[in-house]
């Protein structure tokens, strides 16, 4: 398996299915390493500890994270399963980024941004990982977040390990949508 299907796969893994590989998480999302290795290497997914590194450092959108001890690995965001990655809430820049595609912006504007099946929001500090984001499943948009207002009206936001920016919901009142669309 190349290691970019490597770490497509350690995404559903460690993000939305650990029963694929007969693993749990913990409440916080995290697994110990040797037993993720273990259930790859048992699942015909043969990787070693030195790969394994290697594809989290090189990860271009930082998805996965070590612990101090270097024992447990754990996704820093985007989970559909019910993690508690203890982020504690963080004041946002005044100005935050979502990319999505033309087809969604209809809903948006009518019900916000949404979690869908994530447990939250991501936001970005720049327009070019939106682009990237966005640009997933089509044309991409970028949205503007006037998230310094959010957290002023009691919105929390929180930041992960690789810098995305979450939160629960983006009403409507507080995206920019880009004239013309």
């Amino acid at each position: 398996m190349k290691d970019k299907d490597l770490s497509r796969f350690l995404s559903l893994v460690l993000r939305h299915k650990p029963e694929e590989i007969g693993i749990t998480l913990d409440a916080q999302g995290w697994v110990a390493v040797d037993t993720l290795l273990q259930a790859l290497n048992d699942r015909k997914h043969p990787i070693d500890r030195a790969k394994l590194e290697q594809i989290v450092a090189e990860n271009n959108k930082k998805r996965f994270a070590f612990d101090e001890t270097g024992t447990l690995i754990r996704a820093n965001q985007g989970h559909s399963i019910e993690v508690d990655l203890a982020l504690p809430a963080s004041e946002p820049p005044a100005t935050l980024y979502h990319g999505t595609a033309t087809q969604n912006i209809e809903a948006i504007r009518k019900e916000g941004l949404q979690k869908q099946s994530r447990q939250h929001v991501h936001l970005s500090t720049n327009k070019d990982t939106a682009t990237q984001v966005g640009g997933r499943h089509g044309k991409p948009v970028i949205l503007v977040v006037r998230a310094g207002e959010m957290h002023q009206a009691g919105f929390a936001f929180y930041i992960s390990e690789n810098g995305v920016w979450l939160t629960d919901h983006v009403p409507t009142a507080y995206i920019d949508f880009p004239t013309p669309l």
